[in-house]
């Protein structure tokens, strides 16, 4: 049987090797190695490498990046095609009699191959066709060993739980961003007369920091490495509250940069960036007699963590630290690595853009592949972690359902709250009062 490892092993980066050494010889040359890694090959070679034999099994770290990469080349489909039919043409499985001794040997190493390709890139069994290629390689290896329909069935009814799981968690994240889409509507129309203060749901920064993360990681959870740079930014609105009084808005300022400042310890930097960017929007850092009230040295402290300077370094500086302490975590506590999704996706995209996928000789350049997998390695390893904290049922419903300001609510809250300086606001304070409220 091949060994096989967690699936938290294979994506960390002490698991996760970029080094991939080559574990047999490629008499045909397809695939190249530089300084003994895999640097380009033919997409055939590839896809052969992906193969395994009677004794040659590939590494998890080559299986995760080229089932990732491919589908650059080829559809999921054609490629589990291609790799039955070349499983059936090498160990001959259309025989009329089969090498029983050599099939007990290559099943198993088959069997886990699926289940790899199953666990780790699930939706691509959505399709009718992939569940019918995995049907037929069982069907012909099954007579030289019952246990591989057990197996097998083992197989199918994880990955069904699997889909089931994940289309359930897409279903709620639908209803709740349709929620959230009709509240930016009423807002529109008629800005509810009660607000519901976040000081009244949570008082303590600590708590809300811990209930932002719970939400962050049900969000990340959903996200699967096939549909990567697809997936959303989640930035909570930090300024559905417009308290009557400087003193109260400043209290609710400071409230937020202490949840800030627990969010930075905790290892969620999404949700800090998301409080820092609501706090540097305009229709809030124009409230200067609000400002004049808060305590804003911790404030510019968190700034200066998150500076887009130097292409983030001092935000990378973190993350590479928080990263390591994950590593070397002895607890769930210590191993939360929520990353500024954005970043990571304005990331993989340049590292898309900026590198060609195919060399001048028409080779797959899996150097930039390896690079691709390590990073979305890293962040399904941070997303698989279970959130320690004690979930707050009514918090998490206050963010998940809490009215959200359009644009132009925010300026009128903004302008409700501190009257216009010069006649460019006036004149869009009197716009939005007429547009809004109604009044002239």
């Amino acid at each position: 049987m091949p060994q096989t490892l967690s699936s938290i092993s294979m994506f960390t980066p002490c698991g996760f090797s970029p080094h991939l050494h080559s574990a047999k010889e490629d008499d045909q040359g397809g695939l190249i190695f530089q300084d003994g890694n895999l640097a380009s090959a033919s997409l055939d070679a590839l896809i052969q490498h992906l193969i395994p034999t009677t004794d040659y099994y590939p590494e998890k770290a080559y299986i995760f990046t080229f089932l990732l990469s491919s589908r650059l080349f080829i559809e999921p489909h054609e490629l589990l095609s291609r790799v039955c039919h070349k499983c059936i043409e090498q160990q001959r499985l259309d025989d009329p009699v089969l090498d029983k001794a050599r099939i007990r040997k290559f099943g198993p190493k088959l069997l886990q191959l699926l289940t790899e390709w199953t666990e780790t890139f699930p939706y691509d069994f959505q399709e009718e066709r992939m569940i019918g290629h995995l049907k037929d390689m069982i069907d012909r290896i099954a007579p030289c060993d019952e246990a591989y329909w057990k197996r097998m069935n083992q197989l199918l009814q994880a990955l069904n739980q699997k889909l089931a799981t994940l289309s359930h968690g897409q279903e709620g994240i639908v209803k709740i961003s349709a929620a959230v889409s009709d509240k930016l509507v009423a807002f529109k129309s008629k800005p509810p007369s009660i607000q519901r203060e976040i000081l009244t749901v949570c008082s303590d920064p600590y708590t809300l920091a811990q209930q932002l993360t719970h939400v962050e990681l049900e969000r990340l959870s959903h996200i699967g490495p096939e549909e990567f740079v697809q997936a959303f930014v989640h930035k909570d609105s930090l300024d559905s509250t417009k308290p009557a009084k400087k003193k109260q808005r400043a209290q609710v300022i400071e409230f937020f940069i202490d949840v800030a400042r627990e969010c930075f310890n905790i290892g969620n930097f999404n949700s800090l960036m998301a409080i820092i960017s609501g706090m540097n929007m305009s229709p809030v850092s124009r409230l200067k007699k609000t400002w004049s009230k808060v305590k804003t040295a911790k404030f510019f402290i968190l700034e200066h963590q998150m500076d887009p300077t130097g292409n983030f370094y001092n935000y990378r500086t973190a993350l590479r630290g928080a990263a390591h302490r994950s590593l070397t975590a002895h607890s769930n506590r210590e191993k939360i690595v929520i990353p500024f999704f954005s970043l990571l996706i304005k990331d993989i995209y340049f590292l898309n853009e900026g590198c060609a996928n195919r060399l001048p000789n028409g080779h797959v350049n899996f150097e930039k592949f390896l690079e691709l997998a390590k990073q979305v390695g890293e962040f399904i390893t941070w997303k698989q972690v279970e959130c320690p904290f004690e979930q707050d049922h009514n918090i998490i419903h206050y963010l998940h359902t809490a009215p959200i300001f359009t644009e132009d609510g925010l300026y009128l809250a903004s302008y409700e709250s501190e009257s216009p300086e010069n006649q460019i606001e006036k004149e869009r304070w009197k716009s939005l009062r007429s547009t809004i409220l109604g009044k002239t």
